[in-house]
């Protein structure tokens, strides 16, 4: 039965929701609290933590389609896009999972169940790979399931061993494939021909059984799980009687969509395939927070974006196209991902003014780039070409050798990266993303936070950390991990509480908070001695968190106002809440006026005045944006949300501290406005006391200001306009004075020409004259003199200025050029210029006497 992929998607959640399964939505394409990673690249990547320990969640068994990018860092499948039958930038992994619950013998049935009895594929299409050392699952294959021994292949690769990193949670895999016949050339996994495409793996069974220590040694989990996934789109294919991903219903709908903006009837081109694979992950990305810029994720997106405009270009479009494509994208996927639709506007206007800058240069580029690769001998394009493009064009290398494996060459990779080491790197290096989330793997408490309504209270120390080892006790600096705490640990942009933590035998002062999977983790100073097991005493720095929780509070009723004035396409982007300031990132693609940042002020001011209760609940996460709370795409959210609302002004999804009014805030000052990335502007405001303290010192600036004008405070417009209309007309008559003055001489110094050999020559030091006023001076002296060639120099402030002349009746015997050369390369300088006027400048003004001097002997020789 052909399905639709979203039907497919459907049926999946259904099959495993009657199973038990909880339906959890998928989470950003932008990893929260991990580092090591640059992009959601597998299902089971949001559920990390539950793996680990680090995270209770109130389910034990978990269904979800995750949107994954495989677009940089160490998995990175851009260059194969457009050329293989399955590679994407973006693609969905559906996958079932169990935290603790059932084991190999249920997950192998609820796939099998899947395949052959929901899905009503054919049994002897299917074959199936285990680890070679994992006889129980073969046996489960064969006994339990049926599948004869000879379709069931033992790997003894570590492509059927899976691994979180070199320490940690692993185990053995079991994946199902799919043959899709004779006719297409490949063989079974393990063959000499497992590379053709007969055989596709559709879907991998991870047995996570072990964790693997330093040593090697493998000590089983004391709570084995299962982590599935299986590709969406291969699936989709196989179901649609398609050999090629792209071939279903979801592609033929952008490649169609694609092939009439850009006005190609060749369905069947591979720049097609890029474009609509590009779309999805650019859009996706771009929802979820990212946007194009010169590094890290933003770098990549940007990437992605200029890989399918040049795509476009090649396809003879010859407009702005790309941002027509999120329409198609959105009624293909926006009932799935129904922030696609929400943000549609914001991701047309992204594509659209990246594509527009990157347009300017394109068609150049490409020029300068076909030009060299018609005259090149070898088989290599030079990497200093390839740097070229990067550097000027802003062509990622990826980009040129695209064009280059188009017509069967490649790239000095090299060479490339010789020249990008001369400068500054314009991408994040990957490392930064190569952090050891083993380290977590000893944080498996849960922290009880009652800093909602408390600010001291009595707890115990259940952990240490010293160097990120569990000690027993600890007398400096260390990490405390508390049965309970009302220290907020730094966390939606809101920054960690301080205070102090006392016990019998010492005192720690906390510099922050911070979190550690589930635990708050306390960073502090130790004087005495605490030990696991104390019992402490807990104080929070009251006025520090005050200000916190009006900087916090402020930026909910900061975005909800910005939305009211300035559109629904308004999201946070960002955003850093401390004690002093609050600094607000959000999507908007114009400048805002001075005008607009006082209404915007006014209106947060307004509801601070109304001084309207805040309210708190909590609710079930899709209950909660069924009750209108907006939650920030990209977010991570637990299964139960804290709706926090401010009258009927801004109701909004979170987990910070607040104020009990809206009164407490005192006053919101905005104190800056800027854009700070494509289509992202940035607010910095101040609240309470130093909002007052910021108002005051600008009105004691204006008094200051007014002073100095005698003038009062309300007239000092007029006054700063006024003297400035002043000081223009005095700059005016300064100008006029100093022409005239250069006027004058220019007529002082044509007492200085002499004959040489019947040519007359003018040279003369312009000490006192300005450097820019010598143009005009020549062009005076040439006047005046109708015949003849003219060299002139000035120093000041420990620099040369020289300007050489020749009139036009001499220019055919001597050049500006090369007298004005002549003087500069005895002051430390060179120059040039047209024939008949050149200048140049000099660091050695000691020299100038001696180098004017010269030009009388220079003329003489170049007779």
């Amino acid at each position: 039965m052909v399905r639709s992929t979203a039907d497919l998607r459907r049926t999946f959640f259904e099959y495993f929701q009657q199973h038990q399964h909880q339906l959890v939505p998928s989470s950003s394409l932008v990893p929260h609290d991990d580092p090591t990673l640059l992009f959601t690249n597998a299902g089971m990547n949001q559920f990390k933590d539950v793996f680990l320990g680090a995270e209770q969640r109130s389910y034990t068994r978990a269904v979800s389609s995750q949107r994954c990018v495989r677009a940089g860092g160490k998995h990175n499948d851009l260059e194969n896009v457009g050329y293989t039958a399955r590679h994407h930038t973006f693609f969905e992994m559906l996958g079932n999972f169990s935290f603790g619950d059932y084991f190999k013998e249920e997950a192998i049935k609820f796939a099998w169940q899947f395949l052959t009895g929901e899905l009503g594929l054919e049994k002897d299409k299917l074959l199936v790979t285990v680890y070679h050392e994992d006889d129980e699952a073969f046996d489960i294959w064969e006994q339990k399931i049926g599948i004869p021994a000879e379709r069931i292949i033992r790997i003894a690769t570590s492509d059927n061993f899976w691994s979180m990193g070199d320490t940690g949670p692993c185990g053995p895999c079991s994946e199902i494939f799919y043959d899709h016949g004779e006719h297409i050339w490949g063989g079974p996994p393990g063959s000499a021909e497992e590379d053709g495409d007969r055989f596709i793996e559709i879907w991998n069974l991870v047995f996570m059984q072990f964790n693997r220590q330093q040593n090697g040694d493998m000590l089983p989990l004391p709570k084995p799980s299962i982590d599935t996934g299986m590709g969406l789109e291969r699936i989709s294919a196989i179901l649609q009687n398609v050999h090629s991903n792209y071939e279903i219903d979801l592609f033929q709908s952008l490649i169609a969509s694609a092939a009439k903006i850009v006005g190609t009837e060749d369905l069947e081109d591979k720049s097609l395939r890029v474009i609509a694979d590009h779309i999805r992950s650019c859009s996706f990305l771009i929802c979820d927070g990212v946007m194009p810029s010169n590094e890290g994720r933003g770098y990549v997106l940007r990437r992605i974006i200029r890989r399918a405009v040049r795509h476009g270009y090649k396809l003879g479009a010859n407009d702005i196209f790309f941002y027509k494509l999120v329409n198609t994208l959105v009624d293909e996927m926006g009932e799935a991902y129904p922030e696609l639709k929400q943000q549609q506007a914001v991701v047309e206007k992204v594509l659209k003014t990246e594509e527009e800058q990157f347009s300017k240069t394109l068609a150049r580029g490409m020029l300068i780039l076909n030009d060299a690769l018609s005259e090149l001998s070898g088989k290599q394009v030079p990497g200093e070409l390839v740097f070229k493009l990067y550097d000027t064009y802003g062509f990622p290398a990826d980009l040129t050798n695209d064009v280059a494996r188009e017509q069967g060459l490649t790239i000095d990779e090299e060479g490339f990266e010789a020249a990008m080491a001369q400068q500054k790197s314009q991408s994040q290096s990957a490392s930064k993303f190569g952090a050891d989330y083993a380290n977590v793997l000893s944080v498996e408490h849960k922290t009880e936070f009652t800093g909602y309504s408390e600010v001291s209270g009595m707890s115990t120390v259940v952990d240490i950390i010293v160097d990120n080892k569990a000690v027993g006790e600890a007398s400096d600096e260390a990490l405390l991990l508390l049965e309970k705490t009302p220290f907020y640990a730094e966390s939606g942009g809101q920054t960690g509480d301080t205070g102090l933590i006392s016990s019998s035998t010492g005192k720690a002062t906390v510099v922050d908070t911070v979190k550690l999977g589930s635990a708050f983790a306390h960073r502090v100073k130790i004087e005495g001695l605490i030990k696991v097991g104390d019992k402490v005493e807990l104080l929070i720095d009251g006025e520090r968190r005050d200000r916190i929780k009006a900087n916090h509070s402020a930026t909910h009723l900061l975005h909800a106002a910005l939305r009211k004035l300035l559109g629904d396409h308004v999201t946070q982007k960002g955003s850093l809440v401390d004690a002093e300031k609050l600094r607000f990132d959000f999507s908007h693609f114009e400048s805002i006026s001075a005008k607009q940042l006082i209404e915007i002020e006014n209106l947060v001011n307004a509801e601070i005045r109304s001084n309207n209760a805040l309210s708190t609940q909590l609710m079930d996460l899709d209950e909660a944006k069924a009750s209108g709370a907006m939650a920030l795409f990209g977010e991570k959210y637990d299964e139960k949300v804290r709706v926090v609302k401010m009258g009927e002004f801004s109701t909004e999804l979170c987990g910070g501290t607040h104020v009990a009014r809206t009164g407490d805030i005192g006053l919101l000052k905005i104190t800056s406005e800027g854009g700070i990335a494509s289509g992202v502007r940035r607010i910095e405001a101040t609240t309470g006391q130093i909002a007052q303290d910021f108002v005051n010192d600008e009105s004691n600036k204006l008094h200051a200001v007014a002073s100095l004008l005698k003038s009062d405070k309300s007239s000092v417009v007029d006054k700063v306009s006024s003297a400035l209309q002043h000081v223009k007309q005095l700059e005016k008559e300064l100008a006029q004075l100093k022409q005239s003055m250069a006027g004058q001489k220019s007529k002082d110094i044509m007492s200085n020409v002499i004959d040489v050999q019947g040519v007359k020559l003018l040279v003369a030091n312009m000490q006192g004259v300005e450097a820019k006023a010598l143009r005009g001076i020549m062009d005076d002296l040439k006047n005046q003199l109708q015949s003849g060639v003219i060299a002139l120099g000035l120093a000041s402030d420990g620099k040369v200025n020289l300007i050489a002349g020749v009139t036009k009746d001499l220019v055919g015997k001597f050049k500006a050029g090369e007298l004005v050369n002549h003087m500069a390369g005895q002051v430390g300088g060179k120059g040039g210029g047209r024939p008949d006027m050149a200048q140049a400048g000099g660091t050695q003004p000691e020299n100038l006497e001696q180098a004017l001097d010269s030009v009388k002997s220079w003329l003489e020789s170049s007779m």
